[in-house]
């Protein structure tokens, strides 16, 4: 019963099989190959448009690259308070944008942006005064690091409020996939259409062993990202080995699949434990990632039975709804995890 996190997982069978295919061959280095090619023309066609698309080795890379590829002297990023960007990258987003700073603007406790309170931070730095830096991007999480997930209209919203203050707009896209899966849209239409300018597409989480790529809607964004990604030493000489991964991920929409997999099972999970007597959802999600609030002693008693997950600190503006004695939970559903996982931990609530 591993609810730890989705990086626990290891990588979908027939992934797999394409590396050991690729083990046997020679090919052209540096993203030269035709796997290479092969896997930027199908992400054309997943986003119904032509897009450039550069492979890094974690999601890290992904966000602080492309961060770093829109950026300019003295930048400065929009992202949400809780977002993985600003708390979780070690740094490297700052690092690569040559100390770009990040500034969280807050939302609700369920980790999306909130439209006013994004308008108060910009109004905080005035393109003309020197002393506060330059507005240059705003980054969303979909999913959002409170499992929730953004509707098209309030991407729209929030691109929109970027755009009009001349800065480009990032999505991180570490789950991608199940956000996909839970609003039944298109790629293109949580994308480019919404007015995302860049995305960090995650495959590692979703049945790949090491598979992120930055990919760019419009070609002035990707002029500086083979410099950027050379000196971020993420460049990969063997790069065929990424897009052989992601070229079974795409192949029949098997990343869509998986994604429907792991959200399905975080749904039958809540279910029981929106019936539960001593246990509930902290809030909805929607996708694989359940936040879930009880006891210490329920929580030792489900590590004791098997179960692993981690404890989760309060979101800022979610103090009052815990109790003494209770915290929250994160579990998270993964293309490995089985129907009979969600059948043994659904009698433990």
């Amino acid at each position: 019963m591993i609810f730890a996190s989705d990086n626990w997982a290891g990588a979908h069978p027939l992934i797999a099989e394409r590396l050991v295919e690729a083990a046997g061959t020679y090919t052209a280095p540096y993203g030269e190959s035709d796997a290479d090619l092969a896997v930027e023309a199908k992400l054309s066609e997943m986003f119904e448009r032509e897009v450039s698309a550069f492979f890094v080795a974690t999601g890290t890379a992904a966000n602080s690259l492309s961060l770093a590829s829109i950026s300019k002297t003295a930048s400065v990023i929009f992202c949400h308070t809780e977002a993985h960007v600003i708390h979780h990258e070690g740094g490297a987003v700052e690092l690569m944008t040559n100390g770009g700073k990040l500034v969280g603007v807050g939302g609700d406790a369920r980790g999306k942006i909130s439209p006013d309170k994004l308008e108060m931070a910009m109004a905080r730095f005035p393109t003309e005064d020197v002393h506060v830096g330059q507005k240059v991007a705003l980054t969303l999480s979909q999913a959002t690091e409170a499992g929730t997930i953004y509707a098209l209209d309030e991407i729209r919203a929030l691109a929109h409020m970027a755009k009009s203050a001349g800065m480009k707009v990032h999505m991180d896209g570490a789950r991608f996939s199940n956000a996909v899966a839970a609003l039944g849209v298109s790629p293109a239409e949580m994308t480019w259409k919404s007015g995302v300018d860049i995305l960090s597409l995650g495959g590692t989480k979703n049945g790949c062993w090491c598979a992120e790529a930055i990919v760019c809607f419009n070609k002035e964004d990707a002029a500086a990202i083979p410099h950027l990604r050379k000196r971020g030493a993420n460049l990969f000489s063997k790069s065929n080995f990424v897009a052989q991964q992601f070229d079974g991920w795409l192949e029949g929409d098997l990343w869509l699949d998986l994604a429907r997999h792991s959200n399905g099972l975080a749904e039958r999970l809540a279910n029981a434990v929106r019936a539960s007597s001593d246990a509930r959802l902290a809030w909805e999600t929607g996708g694989n990632q359940l936040f879930i609030v009880m006891t210490d002693e329920k929580a030792e008693a489900l590590r004791a039975a098997g179960a692993k997950f981690y404890d989760w600190d309060t979101p800022i503006g979610m103090e009052a709804s815990i109790g003494k004695g209770e915290r929250i939970r994160r579990f998270i559903t993964s293309f490995a995890t089985k129907q009979e996982d969600i059948d043994r931990i659904i009698t433990l609530f």
